[in-house]
């Protein structure tokens, strides 16, 4: 294994981290962070007297995906002549034989939700590694910082993109700051050596079409999101782990893409007390570009087949009444045809009149604005699969640009999410 390393991912990998209990690493997306943070981790698992270890992301996936794996560069691949992946009664985990009798357990789990703290609740780790530290729930975060108290060699890496300045699990660190044990260390997209000066160019040209983007991520600044057109979304009053009403339909919206993300979540309608309301309880969410792996519109096909068929294994609400697919993906709605899929043309805001900016759209963004602002709209998070973690995602960094236009990306699982709204006012609230 061959990598050129950065000057900041040298001195992260190798820097002595006696008398350091956290240290975060934050900075822009795609600024070498999270590679250089899987060999730290290396070095320290080798050297660590404790045998257990923590990996947390959002999801189990991600923590996969993201340090296990690692696109080829991950922990599984450092040490692939001496490891492997078992499962035992605390859970998955990479097994790593160092010899004569130093053998690590590298536990991989998700800690966005909050029932994740039963998945660590009794284990003990010598270190943790958090990945999108700022992502994660800030209950299951306390939780790991206790499953360490008994490390014979305490250790806390996270990594995130710039949150806003308030973000809650920033209260956290306060513990090591006060004590002296902490370590920051910022990233631009100028530290990853496999960005070249022309991509860095084309990256930095982008990001100054708006002034958020800008110091977010090119600078690797934190700012609060003033331009996110879904401001008012907050996930103490929108993401609900119970459903609440009689159900009255479901249906689902879908639009897909081979680079751009495919992706389908499946709606649920119920009444309570006088008042509708509109559940989104699964999201299936695929991007080629962010993956690198891109699919075939009769696969993404298929995975969505599949996914409907979870859907009803997991809730018996009634049958969907609607199968909405954006009318200008076209092939997806073919593929979907062939394998017995019916589809419906989805209301894309393309009839509706041009708003003062010329933007059909601004109508349904409107809608979803309104339904927000009700309390009307939720997304469900009691599920284990097919969750909302890249909607919240695309939530917090839909924007608009200087010209007061919605930036045209991160908007692919919101762009069905418009598609529900203007179903659901049609339907129920007009």
């Amino acid at each position: 294994m061959s990598i050129a390393f950065s000057p900041k991912q040298v001195d992260n990998i190798g820097s002595d981290i006696t008398g350091v209990e956290f240290e975060l690493n934050e900075g822009t997306i795609r600024s070498g962070k999270t590679m250089s943070d899987i060999f730290k981790m290396a070095r320290i698992y080798a050297k660590s007297p404790d045998r257990d270890h923590l990996v947390l992301a959002y999801n189990q996936e991600q923590a996969y995906r993201m340090f296990i794996d690692g696109e080829g560069f991950g922990l599984m691949n450092i040490f692939k002549n001496n490891s492997e992946i078992r499962h035992n009664e605390n859970g998955d985990h990479l097994w790593i034989n160092f010899g004569k009798g130093n053998e690590k357990r590298i536990y991989y789990k998700g800690g966005g939700k909050v029932n994740a703290v039963g998945s660590i609740t009794g284990m003990s780790f010598g270190t943790v590694t958090f990945l999108e530290f700022n992502l994660l729930n800030k209950e299951v975060i306390a939780e790991s910082f206790r499953r360490t108290l008994a490390s014979k060699m305490r250790f806390h890496l996270g990594e995130q993109n710039p949150p806003a300045p308030n973000h809650p699990n920033l209260e956290l660190l306060n513990q090591f700051e006060k004590t002296n044990t902490y370590r920051f260390r910022h990233w631009r997209p100028t530290d990853n050596p496999i960005l070249t000066g022309e991509r860095l160019k084309m990256w930095k040209q982008q990001c100054e079409t708006s002034d958020y983007l800008l110091k977010r991520d090119w600078r690797g600044e934190r700012v609060m999101p003033e331009g996110v057109i879904y401001s008012m979304f907050d996930t103490d009053k929108h993401m609900k782990n119970a459903i609440k009403g009689r159900p009255i339909e479901t249906f689902f919206v879908a639009d897909g893409g081979q680079s751009d993300a495919t992706t389908c979540t499946f709606c649920l309608v119920t009444f309570d007390r006088g008042q509708y309301y509109l559940y989104q309880l699964a999201n299936y969410y695929h991007s080629g570009a962010d993956t690198g792996v891109v699919k075939a519109m009769s696969t993404y096909a298929k995975d969505i087949k599949l996914f409907k068929e979870w859907c009803y294994s997991k809730w018996n609400y009634p049958h969907y009444n609607y199968f909405f697919v954006d009318p200008a993906c076209k092939t997806l709605r073919e593929e979907l045809h062939l394998i017995g899929i019916m589809t419906d043309a989805a209301d894309n805001n393309s009839r509706d009149k041009i708003s003062s900016n010329g933007m059909r759209i601004e109508v349904g963004i409107e809608r979803v604005q309104n339904l927000l602002t009700k309390e009307v709209l939720f997304l469900y998070t009691g599920q284990n699969e097919y969750d909302f973690y890249n909607a919240i995602k695309e939530i917090g960094m839909y924007v608009r640009k200087d010209n007061g236009l919605p930036i045209d990306k991160y908007n692919h699982y919101l762009d069905t999410l418009r598609y529900a709204g203007n179903y659901f006012t049609k339907t129920y609230l007009i």
